[in-house]
């Protein structure tokens, strides 16, 4: 499968890293401006924090909107000097696949959903799959 990587950097309106106002120290905010998908469920476009719920489970938040999604997180070995968010890409649905952030050590990768694997095989039939990458602020 063709893989093309675009890069999205977002200084101010980008990711952020959380402050003490979280509910926890560690998590960080992004500003995603596209609807994405995690595991089953179609976020809109917004701002969102991403926090550990416990070692393996990570909560997704728009406090604006009312939106609050849990999802299994794997710990990932890739680093960032940069945090970012990273988004499989698949015609026009995003995926949110990794979260590498090394100013509050987050570095975890999410499982590939049905719903992303049915995207994929769509996707190979036509083109590639590019993953596009938004950078936080540290």
């Amino acid at each position: 499968m063709k893989r093309i990587t675009a890069i999205a950097l977002f200084i101010l309106a980008g990711l952020v890293s959380a402050s003490n106002v979280l509910a926890q120290d560690y998590g960080v905010r992004a500003t995603v401006p596209f609807d994405f998908t995690v595991g089953n469920k179609v976020l809109p476009s917004g701002t969102y924090t991403i926090e550990p719920a416990t070692e393996n489970v990570i909560v997704i938040r728009n406090r604006e909107k009312h939106i609050a999604v849990m999802s299994i997180s794997h710990g990932d070995s890739k680093q960032s000097k940069t945090g970012k968010l990273v988004f499989n890409k698949y015609g026009d649905q995003y995926f949110l696949h990794e979260i590498l952030c090394s100013s509050v050590d987050m570095s975890v990768e999410l499982p590939t959903s049905k719903m992303e694997k049915r995207a994929r095989l769509q996707e190979a039939r036509l083109e590639g799959s590019p993953q596009v990458f938004l950078a936080l602020n540290q």
